[in-house]
């Protein structure tokens, strides 16, 4: 999710989390109140910021999670799927993408177009 839509969809959000809690994840950090915020990524010769919408560990392991909803900027959001796709395989992490009903088309369409097709969404 942008960060602009972030405010509108924080209830979204919080029903991920539960989701994510439920199904044994731990040490969750999140970009909304009541969480703590999980690190940011600057891009260099820009001003703005790449966060993961939700950070969690399981089994030892750092997964990054990204909340996919309809959006009209699409370039931004492919650019950061993109960039934690590629810091996930670096560190020996795990990238997963939530999504709900009513937007598994746009995300499906999404990832096809940055050739990450092997990412299966988490549907809630």
């Amino acid at each position: 999710m942008v960060k602009v839509e972030k405010s509108e969809n924080t209830e979204f959000l919080e029903k991920s989390i539960q989701h994510l809690e439920a199904t044994g994840f731990e040490n969750i950090k999140a970009d909304i109140e009541g969480y703590e915020t999980p690190k940011s990524y600057s891009r260099k010769g820009k001003d703005d910021n790449i966060t993961p919408d939700i950070v969690a560990v399981k089994n030892g392991r750092k997964y990054y999670f990204d909340i996919s909803l309809k959006s009209h900027s699409t370039r931004l959001l492919k650019s950061k799927w993109l960039f934690l796709d590629t810091l996930s395989r670096m560190n020996s992490n795990r990238f997963r993408i939530i999504t709900t009903r009513g937007h598994y088309k746009f995300t499906d369409t999404m990832l096809e177009d940055i050739n990450l097709s092997n990412k299966t969404p988490i549907k809630i």
